[in-house]
Order: structure tokens, then sequence, then C-alpha cells
């Protein structure tokens, strides 16, 4: 224990005073994407599965230089919402696919969720927690010495640090990482607006229903006319025959409209 209690002053010191090395931070992820992957329920048809990663790679191999290996999973629930955990995994909820009417409007959040991960906004948040929770939670992570429950609340302690709200810095961010790679990768950025606006109309139209989205991705108009802003200063060349839609992802959302209804959110 006296061993343990050393790596964690060792592993906090380095995390404060230095960056996360990615090797930490995919670990770390995949650590979080276990304990995520045991409580959510996911969609497990291999070819919804198949097609979202096969979209989310043509963008995160342009997005990150890192070679990170990318996973992008369906969330089983009818509410709106996505995240991303360090280390390049991402989740998007089919309550969110089912609302959107275009390739370039999935793909938009998508890439959204990417730039979080390329612009390491967890990490930044994780660093700027507690730094002994943090060093717990590594220590957890990588050795799995961590068996009781006053262990396991470190980890969730961490894992708060990670998925909690980001800043409003970090969205503008996120949205202007989330534009560069969708034109990068062949795709309409303007999907990024497009979508939301849709939810955004749904939240007038439906006071409170989208509340899960709204806690977790600061969302206003003005954000909505700074992701057309930035699309608009874009040499007309660039844009001009990007892919908007396609017909397979309009039999991915098909195929995903046929599976029998989500689970009752919890």
């Amino acid at each position: 224990m006296r061993r343990i209690s050393l790596l964690v002053l060792v592993l906090t010191f380095g995390l404060t005073a230095c960056a996360v090395s990615t090797q930490q931070e995919v670990e770390m992820g995949a650590g979080y994407a276990q304990q995520i992957e045991r409580q959510l329920p996911l969609v497990e048809d291999a070819e919804l599965t198949r097609y979202i990663n096969v979209l989310g790679d043509s963008i995160a191999r342009i997005a990150d230089a890192r070679n990170l290996d990318w996973s992008f999973r369906i969330v089983d629930s009818p509410d709106v919402n996505a995240f991303a955990i360090p280390g390049g995994f991402i989740y998007i909820n089919r309550g969110l696919i089912e609302r959107a009417t275009s390739l370039s409007q999935v793909a938009g959040v998508i890439g959204h969720e990417i730039g979080h991960v390329t612009m390491r906004h967890s990490i930044k948040q994780m660093q700027k927690a507690q730094g002994t929770n943090l060093g717990v939670t590594l220590v957890c992570v990588l050795t799995s010495v961590c068996n009781n429950e006053a262990s396991q609340a470190m980890i969730n302690i961490g894992a708060s640090a990670a998925f909690a709200s980001f800043s409003r810095q970090d969205e503008d961010e996120a949205d202007a990482e989330g534009v560069t790679y969708m034109v990068d990768a062949g795709i309409d950025p303007s999907g990024i607006p497009e979508m939301f606006q849709i939810l955004l109309d749904e939240r007038t139209r439906k006071p409170g229903a989208l509340d899960t989205w709204f806690r977790s991705h600061p969302l206003e108009e003005s954000r909505i006319e700074a992701s057309k802003a930035r699309i608009a200063q874009l040499p007309p060349e660039r844009v001009r025959g990007l892919t908007r839609d396609s017909q397979n992802f309009q039999a991915f959302k098909a195929r995903l409209a046929a599976l029998p209804p989500s689970p009752p959110s919890r």
C-alpha cells in the first residue's frame, strides 16, 4: 500500500505539472468505456455499428495524427445526447440520430465530439480537478488494484470531471474543429448548424424535452450563427459539391428505426 501511495503521489505530480501522455489518456478512456458500456444500453446490431464506425473513422482519421483506435457506439436511448471519452471513444444516442434528416447532420455531431477529444477538453477538465482524485483514478485504471468501494468512488470522481459540461469556449473550439474536419472529409459542414437548429426548435416546442442534451451542451442562437459564419468564410471551391446525404445513410436510419423501441430512460 505504501508503494501504491507513492505511485499516486508521483502520478498526481506528473499530471498536474505536465501533460497527460496519449498512452495514459487511452488507457484511462478505455477504463471509463468499460464502465459505461456495462451500464448503458447499446445498439448491438452489427450492421448499424459498422456504419457508424465507418462514418466516424472517415472524419477521425483526418482529425487526429496520434493513430488512436477510435470507437463509435450508438446508445439505445430515446434521449438526445452525444459524448466523448478521452482516448477516442464516442457515443451518440439513438434519439439524436432519429431526429437528424441527413448524413451531414449526424456527421456534424460526430465531428464536434471528435473535436473535444483532439482538443483534449476532458483531460484539461480532469487536470483542473483535485489532483489526488485524478492520481487515484489513473492508478485504479492502469494497475487494477482498486477493488473496494472507496477506491471505486475515486474513479467516479475522476469520471465526473471527464464528463462534466464543457465551457462555452470548449464548445466553440469543438464546433470550429468539427467544421474543419467535415470539409477535409468531404462532408458538407452545414449539417452542424442544421442539427443545432433542429434541437433548438424542438426545445421551443417542448420545453424540457431535451434537458439531457442542453445540460451538457450549452446551445444558443449565437452559437448557430457562429458556425454559419465560419462556413461562410470558407473558399467557395472548398465547400462546392461536398456530401450532404446518401442512400446508405437513409438505409442506416431506416434499419435503426426498425429496431424494437429503446428501453425507457433511467
